[in-house]
């Protein structure tokens, strides 16, 4: 995950390979409608699910999450829980 003031983004990397398996941020074009601020907890929820769903098209359901040093909470806790809610399991 890699956070800004204006967006949020983030990845599924395959370590053993050092490739991006999936990526997501509210640059996304599945997230275009999304109103307001693009930084914020809403956007963050949206950015959990959208990886989520992504992972399970490509039958990804475990992975291990790499909060960068940034504490967990705020918008990074609102992403790891949309993704949880939508079926990720770290």
């Amino acid at each position: 995950m890699f956070r800004s003031a204006r967006h949020i983004y983030a990845q599924l990397i395959d370590d053993d390979s050092s490739s991006t398996l999936i990526a997501a941020s509210t640059l996304s074009p599945e997230l275009a409608d999304l109103e307001g601020h693009r930084g914020n907890i809403d956007a963050a929820k949206a950015v959990g699910r959208l990886i989520a769903e992504k992972a399970a098209s490509k039958e990804i359901k475990t992975v291990v999450f790499d909060r960068n040093g940034y504490l967990y909470h705020g918008r990074i806790k609102a992403l790891a829980d949309a993704a949880r809610e939508a079926g990720l399991e770290f």
